[in-house]
Protein backbone atom coordinates (compact mmCIF):
# COMPACT_ATOMS: atom_id res chain seq x y z
CA UNK A 1 0.00 0.00 0.00
CA UNK A 2 1.41 3.47 -0.76
CA UNK A 3 1.79 6.39 1.17
CA UNK A 4 -1.30 8.09 -0.37
CA UNK A 5 -3.69 5.24 0.87
CA UNK A 6 -2.13 4.37 3.60
CA UNK A 7 -2.73 7.99 5.14
CA UNK A 8 -6.41 7.83 3.51
CA UNK A 9 -7.19 4.89 4.98
CA UNK A 10 -6.37 6.44 8.51
CA UNK A 11 -8.29 9.19 8.21
CA UNK A 12 -11.32 7.06 7.33
CA UNK A 13 -10.79 5.41 10.24
CA UNK A 14 -10.51 8.10 12.52
CA UNK A 15 -7.21 8.47 12.91
CA UNK A 16 -4.98 10.67 11.22
CA UNK A 17 -1.48 10.22 12.40
CA UNK A 18 0.00 6.86 13.84
CA UNK A 19 0.28 5.74 17.45
CA UNK A 20 4.08 6.30 18.03
CA UNK A 21 3.55 9.35 16.41
CA UNK A 22 1.08 10.18 18.73
CA UNK A 23 3.18 9.30 21.70
CA UNK A 24 6.09 10.83 20.62
CA UNK A 25 4.03 14.30 20.20
CA UNK A 26 2.53 13.78 23.82
CA UNK A 27 6.17 13.01 25.39
CA UNK A 28 8.84 14.72 23.49
CA UNK A 29 11.42 14.20 26.55
CA UNK A 30 10.50 11.05 28.17
CA UNK A 31 11.38 10.09 30.69
CA UNK A 32 8.78 12.38 32.13
CA UNK A 33 10.06 13.11 35.96
CA UNK A 34 13.40 14.58 36.90
CA UNK A 35 16.11 12.03 38.18
CA UNK A 36 14.18 8.88 36.40
CA UNK A 37 16.41 6.85 33.97
CA UNK A 38 15.41 4.53 31.29
CA UNK A 39 15.79 1.07 32.17
CA UNK A 40 18.59 -1.57 30.91
CA UNK A 41 17.39 -5.14 30.58
CA UNK A 42 19.34 -7.28 32.20
CA UNK A 43 19.13 -11.30 31.19
CA UNK A 44 16.84 -13.16 33.28
CA UNK A 45 14.90 -9.97 34.34
CA UNK A 46 11.35 -10.27 35.96
CA UNK A 47 8.89 -7.49 35.07
CA UNK A 48 5.64 -7.43 36.92
CA UNK A 49 2.38 -5.10 35.92
CA UNK A 50 0.70 -4.32 39.24
CA UNK A 51 -2.64 -2.45 39.07
CA UNK A 52 -6.82 -3.11 38.81
CA UNK A 53 -9.11 -4.18 35.90
CA UNK A 54 -7.54 -1.60 33.32
CA UNK A 55 -3.84 -4.31 33.99
CA UNK A 56 -6.01 -6.81 34.78
CA UNK A 57 -7.97 -6.94 31.45
CA UNK A 58 -9.48 -10.32 31.99
CA UNK A 59 -6.51 -12.54 32.89
CA UNK A 60 -6.67 -16.14 33.88
CA UNK A 61 -5.79 -16.34 37.43
CA UNK A 62 -5.95 -20.33 37.44
CA UNK A 63 -2.79 -19.62 34.61
CA UNK A 64 -0.91 -16.76 36.49
CA UNK A 65 1.95 -18.64 37.68
CA UNK A 66 2.63 -19.32 33.79
CA UNK A 67 5.61 -17.18 32.36
CA UNK A 68 4.85 -15.15 29.18
CA UNK A 69 1.67 -16.63 28.60
CA UNK A 70 -1.14 -14.59 26.91
CA UNK A 71 -3.72 -16.15 29.28
CA UNK A 72 -2.17 -14.91 32.39
CA UNK A 73 -1.04 -11.69 30.60
CA UNK A 74 -4.60 -11.12 29.99
CA UNK A 75 -5.98 -8.80 26.67
CA UNK A 76 -4.94 -5.28 27.93
CA UNK A 77 -1.75 -3.25 27.66
CA UNK A 78 0.65 -5.67 29.70
CA UNK A 79 0.06 -8.45 26.73
CA UNK A 80 0.80 -5.86 24.26
CA UNK A 81 4.05 -4.62 26.18
CA UNK A 82 5.00 -7.52 26.84
CA UNK A 83 4.92 -8.63 23.14
CA UNK A 84 7.14 -6.14 21.90
CA UNK A 85 9.70 -6.31 24.82
CA UNK A 86 9.81 -9.70 24.42
CA UNK A 87 10.71 -9.48 20.73
CA UNK A 88 12.99 -7.49 20.92
CA UNK A 89 15.02 -8.98 23.41
CA UNK A 90 14.79 -12.85 23.03
CA UNK A 91 18.38 -13.44 23.81
CA UNK A 92 17.70 -12.34 27.59
CA UNK A 93 15.22 -14.73 29.31
CA UNK A 94 12.72 -12.32 30.89
CA UNK A 95 10.07 -13.26 33.35
CA UNK A 96 6.68 -11.02 32.77
CA UNK A 97 3.77 -11.45 34.75
CA UNK A 98 0.48 -9.47 35.02
CA UNK A 99 -1.21 -9.49 39.00
CA UNK A 100 -3.79 -6.91 38.35
CA UNK A 101 -6.71 -7.51 39.87
CA UNK A 102 -10.01 -5.76 39.19
CA UNK A 103 -11.47 -3.47 40.92
CA UNK A 104 -8.56 -2.76 43.60
CA UNK A 105 -7.75 0.19 45.31
CA UNK A 106 -4.05 0.65 46.92
CA UNK A 107 -5.00 -0.75 49.77
CA UNK A 108 -6.13 -3.38 48.04
CA UNK A 109 -2.65 -3.97 46.46
CA UNK A 110 -1.08 -3.44 49.80
CA UNK A 111 -3.16 -6.34 51.01
CA UNK A 112 -2.09 -8.96 48.45
CA UNK A 113 1.36 -7.57 47.97
CA UNK A 114 3.38 -9.84 49.91
CA UNK A 115 2.36 -12.79 47.34
CA UNK A 116 1.50 -10.56 44.12
CA UNK A 117 4.50 -8.72 44.27
CA UNK A 118 7.63 -9.20 47.15
CA UNK A 119 7.71 -13.03 46.69
CA UNK A 120 7.70 -12.80 42.96
CA UNK A 121 10.95 -10.72 43.12
CA UNK A 122 10.82 -8.36 40.35
CA UNK A 123 13.47 -6.28 38.50
CA UNK A 124 11.05 -3.99 36.82
CA UNK A 125 8.05 -3.03 38.72
CA UNK A 126 4.77 -1.55 37.07
CA UNK A 127 1.69 -0.26 38.72
CA UNK A 128 -1.14 1.52 37.47
CA UNK A 129 -3.86 2.30 40.40
CA UNK A 130 -5.73 5.15 41.31
CA UNK A 131 -9.06 4.90 38.94
CA UNK A 132 -11.03 3.00 41.91
CA UNK A 133 -9.88 5.17 44.86
CA UNK A 134 -11.72 8.15 43.21
CA UNK A 135 -14.64 6.41 41.31
CA UNK A 136 -15.41 4.04 44.20
CA UNK A 137 -15.66 7.40 46.33
CA UNK A 138 -18.46 8.38 44.85
CA UNK A 139 -20.22 5.59 46.41
CA UNK A 140 -19.86 4.03 49.52
CA UNK A 141 -15.62 4.27 49.88
CA UNK A 142 -15.17 6.63 52.26
CA UNK A 143 -11.34 7.10 51.23
CA UNK A 144 -9.93 10.55 50.00
CA UNK A 145 -6.93 11.67 47.95
CA UNK A 146 -5.25 11.83 51.12
CA UNK A 147 -5.76 8.29 51.53
CA UNK A 148 -4.60 7.30 48.80
CA UNK A 149 -1.52 9.31 48.68
CA UNK A 150 -1.04 7.64 52.08
CA UNK A 151 -1.40 4.26 51.25
CA UNK A 152 0.37 4.35 48.21
CA UNK A 153 3.53 6.02 49.75
CA UNK A 154 3.20 3.67 52.16
CA UNK A 155 3.47 0.99 49.53
CA UNK A 156 6.18 2.19 47.35
CA UNK A 157 7.95 2.54 51.29
CA UNK A 158 7.96 -1.17 51.93
CA UNK A 159 8.65 -2.39 48.66
CA UNK A 160 11.70 -0.86 48.64
CA UNK A 161 12.97 -1.91 52.41
CA UNK A 162 11.71 -5.77 50.41
CA UNK A 163 13.24 -5.44 47.21
CA UNK A 164 15.78 -2.15 47.36
CA UNK A 165 17.25 -2.66 43.85
CA UNK A 166 13.73 -2.84 42.13
CA UNK A 167 13.13 -0.73 39.40
CA UNK A 168 9.70 0.66 40.44
CA UNK A 169 7.59 2.80 37.24
CA UNK A 170 4.52 4.99 38.44
CA UNK A 171 1.82 4.95 35.69
CA UNK A 172 -0.49 8.04 35.68
CA UNK A 173 -4.12 7.28 36.17
CA UNK A 174 -6.10 8.77 33.82
CA UNK A 175 -9.75 9.35 31.84
CA UNK A 176 -10.62 9.12 28.23
CA UNK A 177 -12.19 12.58 28.11
CA UNK A 178 -16.11 12.00 26.55
CA UNK A 179 -16.24 8.52 28.09
CA UNK A 180 -19.81 7.46 28.55
CA UNK A 181 -19.23 7.37 32.44
CA UNK A 182 -17.77 10.39 33.06
CA UNK A 183 -19.42 13.52 33.94
CA UNK A 184 -18.30 16.72 35.43
CA UNK A 185 -17.50 15.23 38.77
CA UNK A 186 -14.43 13.67 37.34
CA UNK A 187 -13.04 16.68 35.65
CA UNK A 188 -12.01 18.11 39.34
CA UNK A 189 -12.15 15.85 40.91
CA UNK A 190 -9.94 13.00 39.61
CA UNK A 191 -6.86 15.79 38.92
CA UNK A 192 -5.84 15.44 42.21
CA UNK A 193 -5.53 11.70 42.08
CA UNK A 194 -3.34 12.30 39.10
CA UNK A 195 -1.02 14.62 40.93
CA UNK A 196 -0.20 12.67 43.82
CA UNK A 197 1.04 9.75 41.25
CA UNK A 198 3.16 12.21 39.78
CA UNK A 199 4.07 13.57 42.92
CA UNK A 200 5.07 10.41 44.56
CA UNK A 201 7.12 9.61 41.18
CA UNK A 202 9.11 12.61 42.16
CA UNK A 203 9.02 12.11 45.90
CA UNK A 204 10.54 8.81 45.24
CA UNK A 205 12.63 9.55 42.23
CA UNK A 206 10.88 6.79 39.87
CA UNK A 207 10.29 6.48 36.35
CA UNK A 208 6.58 8.41 35.23
CA UNK A 209 4.15 7.46 32.51
CA UNK A 210 2.21 10.21 32.06
CA UNK A 211 -1.04 8.33 30.37
CA UNK A 212 -3.41 11.40 30.59
CA UNK A 213 -0.97 13.64 28.72
CA UNK A 214 -0.95 11.00 26.26
CA UNK A 215 -4.76 10.13 25.93
CA UNK A 216 -5.51 14.02 25.84
CA UNK A 217 -2.89 14.01 22.65
CA UNK A 218 -4.86 10.72 21.21
CA UNK A 219 -8.19 12.70 21.34
CA UNK A 220 -6.69 15.43 18.59
CA UNK A 221 -6.59 12.45 16.41
CA UNK A 222 -9.96 10.41 17.27
CA UNK A 223 -13.23 10.51 19.41
CA UNK A 224 -13.13 8.65 22.93
CA UNK A 225 -15.13 5.72 21.39
CA UNK A 226 -12.16 5.09 19.50
CA UNK A 227 -9.83 5.14 22.23
CA UNK A 228 -11.92 4.04 25.46
CA UNK A 229 -14.66 2.22 26.05
CA UNK A 230 -16.69 4.36 28.76
CA UNK A 231 -14.31 6.62 29.81
CA UNK A 232 -12.42 4.55 32.10
CA UNK A 233 -10.96 1.32 30.20
CA UNK A 234 -8.95 1.93 27.04
CA UNK A 235 -10.24 0.11 23.85
CA UNK A 236 -8.23 -2.29 21.95
CA UNK A 237 -6.51 0.87 19.91
CA UNK A 238 -6.26 2.80 23.67
CA UNK A 239 -4.24 -0.33 24.90
CA UNK A 240 -1.58 -0.31 22.23
CA UNK A 241 -1.37 3.32 22.85
CA UNK A 242 -0.85 2.75 27.30
CA UNK A 243 1.97 -0.31 25.56
CA UNK A 244 4.00 1.72 23.12
CA UNK A 245 3.40 5.23 25.76
CA UNK A 246 5.16 2.38 28.34
CA UNK A 247 7.63 1.50 26.64
CA UNK A 248 8.92 5.01 25.46
CA UNK A 249 8.98 6.36 28.86
CA UNK A 250 10.70 2.96 30.37
CA UNK A 251 12.89 1.13 27.92
CA UNK A 252 12.91 4.65 25.37
CA UNK A 253 12.46 2.09 22.15
CA UNK A 254 10.04 1.18 19.69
Amino acid sequence: MDRRNFFKKSVLAGVAVSIPEIVKAAMPDAPAVDNADWYQLSKGDTILFQGDSITDWGRDRKKEAEVNAPAQLGGGYPLFTAANILANNAEKGLKIYNRGISGNKVFQLAGRWDKDCIELKPNLLSILIGVNDFWHSLGQYTGTVETYETDYRALLTRTKKALPEVKIVICEPFIVHGGSVLDNTWESGFAPYRNVARKLAREFDLTFVPFQTVFNEALKQANSEYWGTDGVHPSLAGAQLMAQAWIKAVLNFH
